[in-house]
């Protein structure tokens, strides 16, 4: 006599956090039997090596309207679901579980220990308590519903199993992908997002390591020349401001992993080509530029350029990169400053133009733009609307933020919303 699989109130694909979140949520509201599939022998890994090994756990964004604005895909959409569990209810969660989170200035919260390892023992310590059975080393192969109501599961390890309740929140893994189309699902196909941008040749080699902050960009696409026909309503051209930091390959920093997050899908069509404008002036007008110089001439008339930068914080060695690009004398006096080379200098600081080549080298993105598309999804309880009983959480979405902080936030609201919904359904 063959054995009756293993039946399971709950069974949660993928123990990152948007998987941790909606098991524990739904345990801790009184659901009996769930289990915790993770692939890997050690959950979590995303979490551990976020923020360099701190875990930006989420963000000092406490107004789901100004939030949403934060994700390049979900936007409006998730004003819903923030609605109901946001950044300051999940400080709250964690708080209530042990961990206190500490923001920095730059809004980003981390946990006050300062290591990811106390995020992951904060969520592992909650699902034990709750009753959470978690199994690694052991992935979910193939779902379907069964013929009696629930989910007929096969495990890759051979075994079978029966769940009511099926979770998919296998981040940007492909295995969740299928799953999620072999029960019904399309799929918005997953390009890069959150990377850096190469320039080939680099201009700007030499001033590798220089950091600019605030920092205007501008990026401009041609969209004709990507593969096929761009979609309908495709942008062209985006801006972001911020820190920026040039590498060795091109430019780095918050402000351009803001600007590939927004631009992600026009670039893949672009295959990576366009054109980068950048204001190292932080958004100054002519007007003002022509004030610094003006008092410059003034007030520093015998002191050569390189050594007297129009603004204390311009970096030494960009000033001295574009007085070399327009052919200015770094050892010319400020009070010898012809206007022909003002102008050519106000030009370079306020719109220096690059040719972007591609992505940065190291494969560094975080995130991936793509997955289940929202309209299919109940964002009140993150049921799917073409199959009864499944939940969809986290990086399966087609959902991104523009760091780290953002998209982990989006997996503690749909985790925590999924998992309440099963345990009072």
């Amino acid at each position: 006599m063959v054995p009756s699989p293993e039946h399971w109130s709950l069974v949660v694909a993928g123990g990152g956090p948007a998987g941790f979140m909606a098991a524990i949520a739904a345990a801790e509201a009184g659901l009996q039997r769930v289990l915790l599939l993770e692939s890997t022998p050690e959950p979590l890994g995303k979490v551990l090596i976020s923020g360099g090994g701190r875990c930006n756990v989420t963000h000092a964004c406490w107004d789901p309207r100004e939030l949403v604005g934060y994700y390049p895909r979900g936007s409006k959409a998730l004003r819903g679901p923030f609605s109901r569990f946001a950044a300051g209810d999940a400080v709250a969660w964690f708080d209530e579980h042990g961990l206190a989170l500490v923001e920095e200035a730059d809004g980003r919260m981390f946990p006050q220990a300062n290591r990811s390892t106390a995020v992951i023992q904060c969520l592992r310590q909650a699902a034990q308590r709750s009753g959470v059975v978690l199994r690694t080393s052991e992935a979910l192969q193939a779902a379907a519903q069964a013929p009696g109501g629930g989910f007929a599961l096969q495990l890759r390890s051979g075994g079978d199993l029966r769940a009511d309740r099926l979770v998919l929140a296998t981040g940007s893994h492909p295995s969740g992908r299928r799953l999620a189309q072999s029960l019904g699902h399309g799929l918005v196909p997953p390009v890069p997002s959150l990377f850096t941008l190469a320039f080939k040749p680099n201009p700007l080699v030499a001033l590798a390591g220089v950091v600019m902050d605030p920092v205007d960009l501008e990026l401009e696409l041609d969209l004709d020349q990507g593969a096929g026909p761009p979609p309908p309503g495709m942008a062209h051209r985006f801006r972001q401001s911020g820190p920026l930091l040039i590498t060795h390959w091109g430019l780095s920093g918050p402000a351009t992993l803001r600007l590939t997050a927004f631009a992600a899908r026009a670039l893949h069509h672009c295959g990576y080509r366009g054109t980068i404008r950048v204001d190292w002036s932080g958004g100054r007008s002519q007007p003002q530029l022509e004030q610094l110089f003006a008092e410059c001439r003034r007030d520093q008339a015998k002191r050569q350029l390189n050594n007297a930068r129009p603004w204390p914080a311009l970096s030494r060695r960009l000033w001295q990169h574009l007085l070399d690009q327009q052919g200015v004398e770094a050892e010319r006096r400020w009070a010898d400053l012809g206007k022909r080379q003002q102008q050519g200098l106000i030009e370079s600081l306020r719109r220096s133009s690059y040719a972007v080549a591609g992505r940065g080298p190291f494969g560094e993105e975080f995130v991936t733009a793509g997955g289940v598309p929202l309209g299919e999804v109940n964002l009140a309880t993150m049921e799917s609307r073409l199959t009864p009983g499944l939940y969809l959480a986290g990086e399966l979405l087609d959902v991104d933020g523009i760091t780290g902080g953002f998209n982990f936030q989006h997996c503690w609201s749909s985790g925590w919303l999924a998992g309440q919904a099963i345990a009072l359904n």
